[in-house]
């Protein structure tokens, strides 16, 4: 059975004011600790299987300097990877040059995720961000010519006081860009994150719904497929492990506040930089029944514009999906749609996807 590998990077070279990640800023002498940690958690827990999928997140993986991208290289050596493997790298485009895609590439990175989420001058400014449209053009010109053929591009939207055309601005330029993958993301004001403290709230629910049904029509025009709430993918380049998520399938997760899904066990590492580097690795640890392994595939499935398959539904579960009756009234009312044997949401309706899984869980 192939499994996919998550693993988490947490250090980054300044905090940006909307996330709630699980990060530490960047020092070197903390890094290479956590790398030998990184390593013997790996060894302590990997199993052997076939790897389909590796995705290196954070934090800012791309903070990670020569010595320790060989340190990472040899970590991964670890795994025994399917010969189709996906391996995503998470980047700041700022982190970016020639030698350091050159070494990417070395390491067996075959997919880029590159964090530019806005080029409005004031976005990033309110973000903590920076990003320079010529720059971007420059850099992933030259991914280009180091062979990165699947390109996704983390873009968000709905920040306080934003407008459509900022929206409409940024949606085209990244187009310009030509990237493979694009995810864009609603803003989410998270507690205890500095835009959280100082706004609250983010755009009106009338202006974000304009605003996602302008990226959603502009982004399908363009030849993008709107696969999942937040991702569009041009033809073959989904995002092989976001669908393990999506369809709730098992998965390792290494590194500071990890999580992973094993053997019926979701498991949660520490977020506590002391107790990993102390090889205190697992937070919590729960068993899931079969009642909440079904309302996961639920939540997850539903995500997908495609939805849920009502026939593997009742092969594994043995019930008729369709005719529980939280999700037949919604049916009825119209949120939920059923077609060629898939349970899925109501187009119109996938941007109030929470307020419809409240009413099915």
């Amino acid at each position: 059975m192939a499994r996919s590998v998550y693993i988490h990077i947490p250090f980054c070279k300044s905090i940006c004011s909307y996330c709630d990640f699980c990060k530490v800023f960047y020092v070197k002498r903390w890094v290479s600790k956590y790398l030998d940690e990184l390593q013997k958690e790996i060894i302590d827990r990997y199993e052997g299987e076939l790897i389909k999928t590796l995705y290196i997140g954070g934090g800012s993986p791309s903070q990670l300097k020569d010595s320790e991208l060989e340190k990472l290289e040899k970590i991964i050596s670890q795994f025994n990877f399917a010969e189709d493997y996906e391996f995503t790298f998470e980047a700041n485009i700022n982190d970016l040059n020639d030698i350091y895609l050159t070494r990417l590439k070395n390491l067996g990175v075959n997919r880029l995720s590159i964090g530019i989420e806005s080029f409005d001058n004031d976005k990033l400014k309110l973000m903590g961000r920076e990003a320079n449209f010529t720059d971007a053009s420059k850099i992933i010109k030259i991914a280009r010519s180091k062979g990165f053929n699947n390109i996704n591009i983390d873009f968000i939207y709905g920040l306080p006081n934003e407008t459509i055309s900022v929206v409409r601005d940024d949606i085209k330029k990244i187009l310009k860009l030509k990237p493979d993958h694009i995810s864009a993301y609603s803003l989410i004001l998270e507690p205890n994150t500095r835009l959280y403290i100082h706004y609250k709230e983010g755009v009106s629910e009338d202006d974000e719904y304009e605003m996602y049904s302008y990226i959603k029509r502009t982004l399908t025009k363009a030849g993008f497929e709107h696969y999942e709430i937040s991702n569009y993918k041009t033809p073959g380049k989904e995002a092989k492990h976001n669908l393990v998520y999506w369809n709730n399938d098992e998965y390792y997760g290494f590194g500071l506040g990890a999580c992973g899904y094993l053997h019926e066990v979701r498991y949660e590492n520490t977020r506590s930089l002391t107790k990993y580097l102390n090889g205190e690795y697992i937070y919590k640890r729960e068993l899931v029944s079969i009642e909440d392994e079904k309302k996961n595939k639920l939540m997850l499935g539903l995500r997908l514009t495609k939805g849920i398959n009502l026939n593997e539904w009742f092969l594994t579960y043995g019930e008729n999906l369709e005719v529980n009756p939280n999700i037949s009234k919604l049916i009825k009312d119209k949120l939920l749609k059923v077609e060629n044997n898939y349970l899925f949401v109501n187009p119109k309706k996938l941007y109030i996807m929470n307020e419809i899984l409240v009413k099915i869980i």
